[in-house]
């Protein structure tokens, strides 16, 4: 497929939300993280924003941050995503020096899904690290199929294999055959939480007890406290790293 990639450009950010609006279940875009910080990544990283388009359209998006890192990446964080969103953020307005570059989202337009697409933008993405002189790319991993087994755990999700020894998971696959490691789950990488009645309008359920419920999209259940009047949600990934060849 012929495309171009477009980076550092007017409008970047309303681009990428008309893909990215109509992708994630409405629990995911109230992350209290993402919500606070999200224009920050293009404003204070618009470089590391990229766009991928075919014939006139985006077809595939990633959003990036760089952050420092100087330990074992077997230590990185349980909290995941909004961990390293936050780190990236202090290290660059703290003037720290990242080394490491970490991809927060890759996302395919709806109507260009099953193509490959995810693919070309995870090595666009490798190659936005080699041009900027990072060793390494991190990615909080969210398992494509996990949604459709809640109740497994992610610790026990990720060793699933195909007869041909590669993951289960689609997406973890996509990271393997690029190169990607598994390094560990991060179990606390986001956390949402909301009174009862937004998690109605959020799942178009309802909830008449307190209890933990399986909800469309989630990757584990959420729980529901009626008597406290909240919901809460702690959304397990995957910590993969590319090791980038310069």
């Amino acid at each position: 497929m012929q495309y171009k990639v477009l980076k550092n450009i007017p409008e970047q950010e309303k681009i990428q939300d008309e893909i990215t609006s109509e992708l994630w279940p409405e629990f995911m875009l109230h992350d209290p993280v993402s919500n606070a910080n999200w224009p920050k990544l293009f404003e204070l990283f618009p470089e590391f924003q990229i766009s991928l388009m075919a014939d006139d359209e985006v077809i595939g998006i990633a959003n990036c941050i760089p952050y420092y890192w100087n330990k074992s990446f077997e230590k990185l964080p349980d909290k995941g995503w909004d961990w390293v969103f936050g780190k990236g953020i202090n290290d660059k307005l703290n003037n720290i020096r990242a080394n490491t570059l970490n991809g927060l989202q890759i996302a395919v337009s709806k109507k260009h899904q099953g193509k490959g697409i995810s693919s070309l933008v995870l090595k666009e993405m490798i190659s936005l690290a080699r041009d900027n002189g990072f060793k390494y790319v991190t990615t909080p991993v969210r398992p494509i199929l996990k949604s459709e087994y809640p109740l497994t755990s992610i610790d026990s999700y990720i060793k699933w294999r195909r007869e041909d020894g590669l993951p289960f998971d689609p997406w973890l696959r996509v990271h393997v055959r690029l190169g990607g490691k598994i390094i560990k789950p991060c179990h606390k990488s986001m956390y949402i939480t909301g009174t009862v009645n937004e998690w109605e309008e959020w799942t178009n359920m309802k909830f008449f007890e307190t209890g933990r419920y399986v909800i469309r999209g989630a990757l584990k259940p959420v729980k529901i406290n009626i008597e406290k009047n909240r919901g809460e949600y702690t959304e397990p990934n995957v910590w993969v790293l590319h090791e980038v060849n310069t």
